[in-house]
């Protein structure tokens, strides 16, 4: 009988003791699963992921210096179909939002990752999403409509994790230049970005945009 391939892993966390953690949960119990590598930080896991062969990746959302959502952004650049779970200590909307629209596959919160990450990988190895309960119940609006049709609905508006950053801010009352000194790029980077954004979403007043931002739970009003 031939065995399946094991599922690869690269797991990349500030934190050693996160890694350490999963690692001795999957070594444990999950023998059909491998870590191939590990990292501390975006810039190496993505030095990994160009010289490895990787199923699965799994990046924390804050790491120093390329953080995860800015190292899967560059990843999927690189290759659009590698399956990414985003670890965090974080479960609010607009983080879940701005994972998804940046083409996260799952979603993990750290204190219940260790119970999580053998279900959590081999679901996102076939192809399909996970997230943490806490997020699927964020997602779905309690009930009033499945996760994955939230999930589709997010992803739907097209706009990028940076993108997603200067709606937030804008409605948070910054200006263009507050906005760029707030995410340290130009300000006419900004303006192209709002572009963008105009056209993606067909909106062209800087009111309705706030509206949008409310409604999405990107801002608070």
């Amino acid at each position: 009988m031939i065995m399946p391939a094991p599922i690869r892993v690269l797991l990349a966390d500030d934190h050693t003791v996160v890694i350490e953690g999963l690692k001795a949960v999957l070594k444990k119990t999950a023998p059909d699963i491998v870590v191939c590598g590990e990292a501390r930080d975006g810039r190496r896991a993505l030095a990994l992921a160009r010289r490895s062969q990787v199923d699965v990746y799994v990046f924390d959302i804050s790491m120093p210096g390329l953080n995860g959502l800015e190292a899967m952004a560059r990843l999927l650049l690189e290759d659009a179909d590698a399956r990414v779970i985003m670890l965090s200590m974080h479960d609010d909307r607009p983080t879940v939002e701005k994972a998804l629209r940046a083409g996260a596959k799952g979603y993990l919160v750290k204190e219940s990752a260790a119970e999580e990450i053998v279900r959590a990988l081999r679901v996102v190895h076939r192809g399909q999403y996970y997230f943490s309960p806490s997020v699927s119940e964020l997602l779905a609006g309690s009930g009033r409509r499945s996760t994955l049709a939230a999930v589709k609905k997010i992803r739907s508006s097209g706009l990028t994790a940076k993108e997603t950053d200067v709606v937030r801010l804008l409605a948070e009352g910054l200006g263009n230049k507050q906005v760029a000194a707030k995410l340290a790029i130009s300000e006419s980077t900004i303006h192209v970005h709002r572009r963008n954004i105009a056209r993606k979403l067909d909106i062209h007043k800087q009111t309705d945009l706030v509206r949008y931002a409310f409604r999405e739970g990107l801002a608070k009003p």
